[in-house]
């Protein structure tokens, strides 16, 4: 396809393919949006850190000019790296090229680059809600109250058994932590908690649990496992608990994720999320990914760029990369076996560009992995540690409402 056609393709499906690079640009709004049809995504809301002052806080923010003077008085100076960092600035090296290539394809590719201003503008702004009146699930989920909370899902009768021109709504409660909680297929949902609105899409279904009930998400019968397992952990992280951004987690409880048992017998493709910490991928590669039945891991990277398509900040800043790294491997998968199957194996490292949401909030990944996807179809598809929900996926964490608050949404 040429430019013009990949740019039909970003407006259609969300996925912009880059030529002559092993790189997309993804647009997660566009992606996240076809899992409702009554309501839609702001884009300004999905995208408020790249508008100043933003009400998450992060790029979008300008310092003050006092800020910026106190800046520049404490740049610290060079100094030797140690024997880790100096693993760590290797890695770096080797995924540099590729990195650099990709970005180079996005900066070549003008048709986008005029495209994206307005692509994360959209047409509506940014709703006046001030975040202070969101509820915190993961204070209401440690509360001796948690087992008594419960939501209210207001859903509209399927197509054909309500009479034209009306609108029949149906009501029903649910325990909202420890329980799991499923949207019917044919339309999306409200819940109505604590005085707000969370918009639930269509044949999703989430728990939203500590750590003490993860297991319950065993499916009984293992062939109605999983066929994509992604994980996001709360890594811990100095910068993280400085912030108060969300509470970590200590790295060695991930050895307790049933993974194994969620995985789908035929095949499960599994995705983790991690930081550029050295230490932290020692312990992923040697420990977490072989406790997990995962083998020879394919490293993607998930690159940021801003409006204009300049990274998000210095691609060789040590501490602080423009880019995060995702681990993909197979379970219950053997890849020489499968060279003919119906997938594609995963071979070779990738890059996903997008400008990235709110801090920590990842760019949604089923459409864009779908080829490498083993097992039916279409794929069972579940989340740890998930902060929102998706069509036909099942979301786990202490707070998996977190991006379903209506405040992100208008009406169509």
């Amino acid at each position: 396809m040429d430019a013009s056609d990949e740019l039909r393709s970003l407006e259609a499906t969300g996925i912009y393919r880059l030529a002559g690079s092993p790189a997309a640009f993804v647009d997660p709004v566009r992606l996240l949006g076809e899992s409702y049809r009554r309501f839609r995504l702001v884009p300004s809301a999905y995208y408020s850190r790249s508008f100043g002052p933003s009400r998450q806080g992060g790029e979008g923010t300008a310092p003050s000019p006092d800020r910026k003077k106190r800046k520049r008085k404490r740049q610290p100076k060079p100094r030797e790296l140690n024997a880790v960092e100096r693993i760590a600035e290797a890695r770096h090296q080797e995924a540099r090229p590729l990195l650099i290539r990709a970005h180079n394809s996005l900066l070549e590719t003008k048709d986008l680059l005029e495209f994206l201003p307005g692509m994360i503008k959209g047409d509506e702004c940014l709703p006046n809600v001030e975040t202070s009146s969101e509820n915190n699930f993961v204070e209401l989920g440690a509360s001796w109250r948690a087992p008594f909370y419960e939501m209210t899902i207001c859903f509209q009768k399927p197509l054909g058994q309500v009479k034209a021109g009306t609108c029949n709504v149906q009501k029903r409660s649910s325990p909202l932590f420890n329980r799991i909680v499923s949207v019917e297929e044919n339309d999306e949902a409200e819940g109505e908690f604590q005085s707000r609105l969370y918009i639930l899409p269509k044949g999703s279904c989430f728990m939203m649990t500590d750590f003490t009930h993860v297991r319950d998400l065993i499916p009984d019968n293992p062939n109605i496992g999983y066929n994509l397992i992604v994980i996001d952990p709360p890594w811990e992280n100095g910068c993280v608990r400085q912030k108060e951004a969300y509470p970590t987690l200590p790295n060695r409880n991930l050895l307790y994720l049933p993974v194994q048992e969620l995985a789908h017998p035929a095949g499960a493709l599994l995705v983790l999320w991690i930081t550029n910490r050295e230490k932290l991928r020692r312990f992923v590669e040697e420990e977490l990914l072989p406790s997990w039945g995962v083998k020879d891991p394919t490293e993607f990277y998930w690159l940021k760029v801003k409006s204009d398509g300049s990274l998000i900040g210095d691609l060789d800043l040590f501490h602080h990369r423009p880019y995060e790294c995702l681990l993909l491997g197979y379970i219950n998968v053997n890849r020489e076996a499968e060279s003919g199957s119906k997938f594609k194996v995963l071979q070779g490292s990738q890059v996903i560009m997008s400008v990235p949401g709110a801090h920590s909030r990842k760019p949604p990944l089923q459409k864009i992995l779908s080829e490498y996807i083993p097992g039916p179809k279409p794929p069972r598809c579940i989340e740890l540690f998930a902060r929102e929900l998706g069509s036909g996926w099942t979301s786990w964490g202490n707070e998996p409402l977190h991006f379903q608050d209506s405040m992100y949404f208008s009406k169509k």
